[in-house]
């Protein structure tokens, strides 16, 4: 029987932490993540978890230590948010090419400069192309079930990466809501003992990790890195598909909002998703066809199954919530335009930069976006492909 709470989303990723007491978390405090390894520190100091909690000098350090951990055989994790990813930017290559499937609550929030330590996208967007799994929450339910299923993802024989669990700054991270927890007996046989075939302690067994990679091994290293990515697609699948007996909660690789008919997709990542399905409900009152598409999976990016899912809209608009400063796109804008291209009688897209350094997203700016693919369809026109919303230009 499930247990109804009142929990922030970092409370809540604590508590699963706590159900599935990892081995070792390294930690080093930044806003607005130091929460899960203050809450989880006081789980160690009761005795209720047996894990090694190991205070660093750096998120460097932090990602360093959950590595070396990690290729020692021990479950790891830790956290971080904004500018402590940045620092972290070395190891995450190093996770992810040594195949280590070691955990990172990301609690996303905008890099500086200017500073600023409101909600954003742009931490978890520059580390995109580092080789990771990253997973998305909604809201707090989300960032709790995600969390449950992220290890049994990573681990997989097939798979062997690590994976960023990401939820938005303050929205979810300190907004408290109801959730419903699972028993602690259930999440612990969910989630497993980890036992890795290949470990650097591991007797009679001595093994390298991380040597160099010579011109005539590296790019076949990189290749079989992104085979366990496509594969982390099906087993991501597969966990939910298992979750959702313990849960009843089900989860697929994106989550479709009325979008069987709609004429105009909204595609969006993390909290606003939930502003989105806002809007759409009240434009649908209005009759228009209006439908969202929210992103869980955007690592590996599931662009055939996106592709499929919106092929019938008319107009669709990518939200990012961060800025890649290429000029032409985000990096939502940018994975759906090319899963996109090609199609037969392909929607009209409309790339949107929105909610930086924690401006509102609020349903009336949401709805003006479906007023602008409403436009385009009337027109004819796509006019300025890549715009910012609710700016004082």
């Amino acid at each position: 029987m499930s247990i109804r709470e009142r929990l922030s989303g970092n409370e809540a990723v604590a508590i699963a932490l706590r159900q599935i007491n990892p081995d070792v978390f390294p930690a080093f405090p930044i806003t607005p993540s130091t929460e899960i390894p203050q809450y989880f520190s006081s789980y160690v100091a009761n005795g209720q978890v047996d894990t090694v909690f190991v205070p660093v000098e750096s998120e460097h350090s932090s990602m360093s230590a959950t590595i070396a951990a990690e290729a020692a055989g021990a479950r790891s994790l830790t956290a971080t948010s904004s500018c402590g990813l940045a620092y972290m930017w070395e190891p995450l290559y190093v996770a992810a090419s040594d195949r280590l499937p070691l955990a990172l609550a990301l609690v996303c929030r905008a890099l500086s400069g200017p500073i600023n330590i409101n909600c954003d996208h742009s931490d978890v967007m520059g580390a995109r192309d580092a080789g990771w799994i990253q997973i998305f929450a909604e809201n707090n339910q989300e960032a709790y079930d995600n969390f449950v299923q992220a290890y049994r993802i990573a681990e997989h024989p097939s798979v062997r990466l690590p994976i960023m669990v990401c939820q938005d700054g303050f929205i979810t991270s300190h907004g408290v809501e109801n959730i419903e927890l699972i028993e602690d007996e259930k999440v612990k046989a969910f989630v497993g003992e980890y036992n890795p075939e290949h470990y650097m302690l591991k007797k009679d067994e001595p093994m390298a990790l991380g040597p160099y990679g010579v011109p005539a091994y590296y790019m076949e290293a990189k290749r079989a890195q992104l085979e366990a990515l496509y594969n982390a697609k099906q087993v991501a699948l597969d966990v939910a598909k298992e979750f959702a007996t313990i849960s009843g909660r089900e989860y697929g690789l994106f989550e479709e909002y009325k979008t069987e008919d709609a004429d105009f997709v909204m595609v969006i990542i993390g909290s606003a998703a939930g502003t989105a399905k806002d809007a759409v409900d009240a434009l649908r009152e209005k009759g228009v066809k209006a439908g969202v598409l929210k992103i869980r999976l955007f690592r590996p990016f599931p662009a055939e199954e996106i592709a499929a899912a919106i092929k019938n809209a008319k107009v669709v608009a990518c939200m990012d919530r961060t800025e890649s400063y290429n000029g032409n796109c985000g990096p939502l804008g940018a994975e759906v335009k090319a899963a996109l291209y090609g199609a037969e009688n392909a929607p009209k897209v409309l790339n949107y930069v929105y909610g930086l350094g924690g401006r509102d997203v609020t349903v009336d700016s949401l709805t003006s976006v479906f007023a602008d693919m409403q436009t385009v369809e009337e027109t004819g026109e796509l006019g300025a492909a890549y715009r910012y919303l609710s700016i004082r230009e």
